[in-house]
């Protein structure tokens, strides 16, 4: 990695025509401000950020019913407030770029459903459930919260939602019911929009019995909308007390005109949740104004999106991304949605959406495109990707060999966008840059406005070296609070405990001094540490990943009694079973393409790992375990994706902390 390979660099006309370029000549005749490149305007954004943001603000030109008094008040995080006396509605800039009959949104789905919003449909599904909304007594501030899939409804509820002023939340169908109870409880939600049932991998899966136990455990429900999706009536649904379709509430009031509340540059606007997998999951609540700018920032100067190309990115419900996408709807750019399995019937069923579609913007996971590399696909061979300008990944760290891949196999011209940030503030903090070349395992850049720097154990910034990385100016779309914190002491034990005043993200991230690009190397409440060098577990999975016959694995280093440490290394074989073979070439990659101290005390397969509902691996909670740390304290089964995996490695736990003397 010390030359690594540059993979993509913009062309005069790429560059030209982004966002970004226009936004730096506005500065310069709008503000007298001349930057000599990225660089120099990335330190202008996080050094003068009330200036940067009130730049935002007029380049895009937001409308506010009611001028604000000054950009921020205050300066030490948290309790920044932005924008004071500002009174906006983020629905009304998202629904306002689109001509009535372009589209605005195209749906998908595993069993073959293809369908088509206009931007006049679009709007006036809004203005219609906004109006049942209001007629069911929900009011600015009040929560809705909904049990849905990744489908034209729940985006038509959730601007629906914001245009009257309340707050959103939602959940996708695959969560239990104690997870969703878990996290819809604590909001106390006046209406609940769920769904019957859903399809994955080509399977059924019947809701309506889990939307039934949820709802008797929500007290402060008042409405039910239902949606028939697996079935024609979901009758168990229907039979609900009061309950209505979400056909018949939009029917009930067709006519509606558009109408936004426009509510406090600080109100809540959604409710997003932690991942849950050690106790209640935090209730990350982020503000209409802050996340407006946050979305618009990123999607014009870190995503170049553009009025009329098709942005996509897989995702369900309960992850942020879904959230984040929608704000390609402020550019006129049309949102594509897919709702099913990315590995049913097969790994190629994304590539043949986004060539049936012509997906402009593909948007995806880490681990999708690497599972895509072991497999072997060839998407720019099979597929007619032509219409593709980007793709982002997220997620978890992008192995230099995927950045290779993709060039080679997926796309020979595509501009790859890895990025990295989190529900806390439903961003990036780093990501693309249309004026920047792409080098084999690194994000391109820091976002404006987003100070991201690498801290050693002092606190002191450092670069081209292992750091914890932090934020150190206010951002707008970090939360403004957490829901049922009133002396905010989970908000500042979960960003300020550590650094007071600056926000630690629990990432392990290193600065190139010489391109100001940046590497993760996964969580740094994970962190192995080998004879005193810290190692990311990114590192292990690179090299692991190089290995055809290992599916998938999960590595964690444990303390033990005397000082000494153990370092076991979790595998799951593509297929078969692990052999001496494997197990030596696995070593000799950890051993040549980082050091000794990379390589595992002992590789174990395992039938699976496992993960969050939104895709993280358990490294956190299985070391947890293997400590002694009573599972039920550990992790959350309802908030596991695949909670037999769990249940394996608890078996497992027993053995290995009785044969290294933990018990």
């Amino acid at each position: 990695m010390n030359d690594p390979l540059k993979l993509w660099e913009p062309s005069p006309s790429f560059r030209e025509n982004a966002h970004l370029t226009h936004f730096a000549l506005w500065l310069e005749t709008r503000r007298d401000l001349h930057f000599p490149d990225y660089h120099a305007l990335w330190q202008w954004s996080v050094d003068h950020y009330r200036d940067f943001w009130a730049a935002v603000w007029d380049y895009f030109q937001i409308e506010s019913s009611t001028p604000y008094r000054e950009v921020v008040s205050g300066d030490e995080m948290p309790g920044v407030r932005w924008f004071t006396g500002a009174r906006l509605n983020i629905a009304r800039h998202l629904l306002r770029a689109g001509n009535d009959d372009d589209t605005a949104l195209i749906f998908g789905n595993e069993r073959g459903a293809e369908l088509r919003w206009s931007w006049r449909r679009l709007r006036r599904e809004v203005a219609a459930f906004r109006a049942f909304l209001e007629a069911e007594g929900v009011q600015p501030g009040d929560r809705v919260a909904a049990f849905l899939p990744n489908v034209p409804e729940a985006t038509a509820a959730m601007l629906a939602t914001a245009a009257l002023g309340a707050v959103w939340s939602s959940c996708s169908p695959d969560f239990g019911a104690g997870s969703v109870v878990d996290r819809f409880a604590q909001i106390e939600p006046k209406v609940l929009i769920a769904v019957d049932g859903y399809t994955y991998g080509g399977k059924p899966f019947d809701r309506q019995a889990v939307v039934t136990e949820i709802l008797s455990h929500l007290p402060t429900v008042r409405k039910v909308v239902y949606l028939p999706y697996l079935t024609e009536d979901a009758a168990q649904l229907a039979a609900l007390p009061g309950a209505v379709s979400w056909a018949d509430a939009v029917a009930a009031h067709r006519d509606a005109p558009p109408a936004f509340t426009d509510v406090d540059f600080n109100a809540p606007l959604w409710v997003l949740f932690s991942s849950g997998t050690t106790g209640i999951p935090k209730a990350i609540t982020h503000s209409q104004g802050g996340i407006l700018l946050e979305l618009i920032k990123y999607h014009a100067f870190h995503n170049d999106t553009r009025a009329g190309e098709r942005y996509f990115w897989y995702t369900t419900t309960g992850w942020m991304m879904w959230n984040f996408l929608h704000g390609a709807l402020f550019f006129g750019a049309p949102i594509v949605l897919y709702d099913g399995s990315p590995g049913w019937p097969d790994l190629n069923v994304l590539w043949k959406w986004a060539e049936k579609v012509k997906i402009t913007h593909f948007g995806t996971s880490a681990p999708y495109l690497v599972a895509c590399m072991k497999k072997g696909l060839t998407p720019w061979k099979d597929f007619d990707l032509k219409a593709m300008r980007s793709i982002g990944s997220t997620g978890a760290p992008l192995p230099p060999e995927a950045f290779r891949y993709v060039y080679e196999h997926v796309h020979p011209d595509v501009w790859l966008c890895s990025m990295s940030g989190g529900t806390d503030v439903c961003t990036a903090f780093v990501g693309g840059n249309p004026w920047l070349p792409v080098y084999e395992g690194e994000i391109q850049c820091r976002a404006l406005g987003s100070a991201v720097y690498a801290f050693d154990e002092n606190g002191r910034p450092v670069y081209d070296q292992l750091g914890e990385m932090v934020i150190t100016r206010p951002m707008p779309s970090m939360p403004i609070y957490f829901w049922n914190d009133p002396d905010m002491k989970r908000y500042r034990d979960s960003y300020f405990s550590v650094y007071p005043g600056v926000w630690r993200h629990g990432d392990w991230i290193k600065i190139i001094s010489e391109r100001y690009s940046l590497i993760i190397y996964g969580r740094s409440d994970a962190t192995l540490n080998r004879q005193g060098i810290r190692i990311g577990t990114a590192e292990i999975y690179r090299a692991v990943d190089t290995i055809p016959e290992v599916k998938d694995s999960l590595v964690i280093n444990l303390e033990l009694p005397g000082g000494d440490h153990y370092m076991p290394l979790f595998v799951v074989m593509e297929k078969g079973h692990l052999t001496d073979d494997v197990r030596q070439r696995i070593k000799k990659a950890l051993r040549t393409q980082y050091s000794p101290r990379h390589v595992p005390d002992e590789i174990i397969e395992v039938p699976d790992i496992p993960y969050t509902i939104s895709g993280k691996k358990l490294e956190a909670p299985v070391k947890k375990i293997m400590m002694g740390m009573p599972p039920e304290k550990a992790a959350s089964k309802d908030a596991l994706r695949n909670p037999q995996a769990w249940d394996y490695f608890l078996d497992l736990a027993a053995r290995i902390r009785k044969e290294k003397g933990l018990e």
